[in-house]
């Protein structure tokens, strides 16, 4: 028996990952716990989950303030609002907490989200065993390659915070705070990423998330019994929804007299008056609604996207910020959608984007081969393996 300590960012899609992989591990007789932020992380764990905080109800005050940035950046200033105003401070805020959790659950191994960086300094500090979860594939892919100069502020940021913490420069300066030396899970297929020759500790199992339990209160019956009549979800995911007020407006005039049937995940304030053929709702169970879906028109977050290959849909992309942009080219590439640009796209060519991906065959059959390839990666059973191999051995307790 073992005892791994999940550390992960208050962000729902960062955190869905590792349910499934803890339950794995359970059910193989090991202990696990989470820890994080408090009155955050807590309601998306399962009923009984063991929680130890790692900061204060302040300091999640502050993440969430700081996480509402500005919805205009985009790009490299988005991707460094979000290290530099949310994640360094937050890494800062948990280590301590994390520490104590550490001791307090004795933790053999520690699960480290990406963008949960205290996890990974109390790991180096302590050089005990630790793995990242890599929720997004995006910072495997190095997403700042073309801007050398920022990449190079983002390692010293995170050089800084290590050394803040008691770990040696020479130390820290070495290797990447965001990867572990030891195991990166990657909730991905390499027919998404291509080749990470400079990860050779990456380890592709890809979604984790497909059998988490999900809050059902959807009207089935208010979708169409037509086979023939094709259906599309549209999301923008937890935390993008509220800024989508334009592209929803958009997507609603792009369904409007449609062939087809869309559901939207969207507050009711921004579709207050929907087309016949759309049903709006502010929360769906994505995956059992997956199953009855054509296509799916996203924001390009990285759960969706698996989760929708994961059932062998092709989509429309619509990446807004941080590592979507990122993810949604790696669909493109793969040949498993289409993308469009969230800020400019006009009902006619978003409604000509979704008919393709209704239409296109060699979309769908890009989608299928990277469902298969999600399939032979082993999802949560396969993660659990990887990290029971960096467990040290326990006496009972």
């Amino acid at each position: 028996m073992a005892r791994f300590l999940f550390v992960v960012p208050p962000f729902t899609g960062h955190i869905n990952p590792t349910v499934a992989v803890a339950a794995e591990l359970a059910q193989r007789g090991h202990d696990v716990a989470w820890t994080g932020l408090p009155g955050t992380v807590e309601p998306l764990l399962p009923a009984g989950s063991t929680f130890l905080p790692a900061t204060s109800d302040d300091v999640a005050a502050y993440v969430a303030e700081a996480s509402e940035r500005p919805q205009d950046l985009r790009g490299a200033a988005a991707f460094k609002f979000l290290q530099e105003e949310v994640l360094l401070p937050l890494a800062g805020a948990m280590v301590d907490g994390v520490d104590a959790a550490v001791d307090t659950y004795g933790a053999d191994v520690l699960v480290v989200d990406q963008q949960a960086l205290g996890g990974a300094v109390v790991a180096r500090r302590r050089s005990m065993p630790w793995a990242t979860s890599a929720t997004t594939s995006a910072e495997l892919v190095d997403p700042l390659a073309a801007l050398p100069l920022v990449a190079a502020a983002m390692h010293e940021a995170r050089v800084a915070l290590q050394v803040a913490h008691g770990i040696r420069a020479e130390v820290a300066a070495a290797g990447d705070l965001r990867l572990s030396p030891h195991l990166v899970l990657a909730y991905t297929s390499d027919l998404l990423t291509g080749p990470l020759p400079d990860v050779p500790q990456a380890r592709f199992v890809g979604p984790s998330t497909l059998g988490r339990p999900e809050h059902d209160d959807f009207p089935w019956d208010d979708l169409d019994p037509d086979p023939d009549r094709p259906k599309v979800l549209v999301s923008l995911g937890t935390l993008n929804a509220e800024a989508g007020e334009r592209f929803w407006s958009v997507a609603a005039d792009a369904c409007l007299g449609a062939r087809w049937q869309a559901v939207f995940v969207a507050p009711t304030d921004l579709v207050p008056d929907p087309p016949e053929n759309v049903i709006a709702r502010t929360r769906v169970p994505q995956l059992a609604l997956l199953q009855r879906m054509d296509a799916v028109v996203s924001h390009g977050g990285h759960n969706t996207v698996c989760e929708t290959l994961a059932a062998g849909l092709p989509l429309v992309l619509a990446p807004i910020r941080d590592d979507q942009p990122v993810v949604a080219d790696q669909v493109v590439r793969a040949g498993a959608g289409v993308r469009v640009k969230f800020a400019r796209v006009k009902p006619e060519s978003l409604s000509a984007a979704i008919d393709q991906a209704l239409t296109d065959g060699s979309l769908r059959t890009a989608a299928e081969r990277v469902r298969s390839s999600f399939a032979a990666a082993g999802g949560a059973p396969a993660a659990a393996t990887h990290l029971e191999a960096l467990a040290r051995p326990h006496p009972a307790r």
